[in-house]
């Protein structure tokens, strides 16, 4: 391989400077809140979204560095291994949407996905598994949010540290309940899709487009509604998340209301 040849590798694998940027302004936000550093709210809005952009990046990067490693080498070359959240092929869907609904709702929505080659991947199995990474992601990122909270370690000190922490970590649930429903368009919808033949996957392939509309659609139908947050609220539990932490987060980001 020529060395021309390996730095484009490199590059292609290499974090970029959004990222990295996105990377320290939620350090920066997670020191001054628990600094308590000038206004609370500035201080957990810089913590929480900047954070929440980063799990947006690593949910795509999920899908994407899957996706090299099933066949799909072209990802490389479209920018999706380098964390850049601008090569997004739907970035108003994988960011800008997602960050509207946190600072109007309060939800951590999920994003659209990169664009693969399903030509490409090499079995169902794998494709599967490309769908999976992302939401996978999110929980992965929602236990190491925890970790502090099951040790023990929130103290009232640094409350609006934690609040903040907590409600990142809201998201993160939100996010990765909402990913895998099983609806087309979505990435539980998605992991399915591969086993899919016939008049299912034309119906499937017909309705997926539409699909985060019929998603938005279902959470303002009371049952649905009340069936999704009683699922998360119980994972809460569950999992050890503080959840009046959460929702002084919440109001934090939501000063408005």
């Amino acid at each position: 391989m020529s060395e021309r040849v390996l730095r484009g590798s490199q590059r292609a694998f290499r974090p970029s400077a959004v990222f990295l940027g996105m990377v320290a302004v939620w350090i920066t936000g997670g020191v001054m809140a628990w600094l308590d550093f000038g206004s609370p709210i500035v201080n957990v809005l810089l913590f929480v979204i900047a954070g929440w952009v980063v799990s947006l990046s690593l949910h795509e990067y999920a899908h994407a560095i899957v996706a090299y490693h099933s066949g799909d080498r072209a990802v490389a070359e479209r920018g999706y291994l380098t964390l850049n959240p601008l090569k997004y092929a739907h970035p108003v869907l994988s960011i800008v949407l997602p960050l509207v609904f946190v600072l109007l709702g309060g939800i951590g929505l999920p994003g659209g996905a990169v664009w693969l080659d399903h030509h490409a991947i090499r079995g169902r199995l794998r494709s599967s598994l490309i769908s999976a990474a992302g939401p996978a992601t999110n929980l992965a990122f929602l236990i190491v949010l925890l970790i502090p909270f099951l040790l023990g370690l929130a103290t009232p000190a640094h409350e609006t540290f934690w609040a903040g922490l907590a409600f990142l970590a809201f998201l993160q649930l939100t996010a990765a309940v909402l990913n895998f429903v099983p609806l087309p368009g979505v990435d539980g919808g998605n992991i399915l899709r591969p086993w899919l033949t016939g008049s299912g996957a034309r119906v499937y392939d017909a309705v997926s487009p539409y699909g985060m509309l019929i998603l938005f659609a279902l959470l303002f139908e009371p049952r649905v509604n009340l069936i999704f947050w009683t699922t998360v609220g119980t994972l809460a539990d569950l999992l050890g998340l503080p959840l009046f932490l959460a929702d002084a987060g919440r109001d934090l980001i939501l000063f408005w209301r």
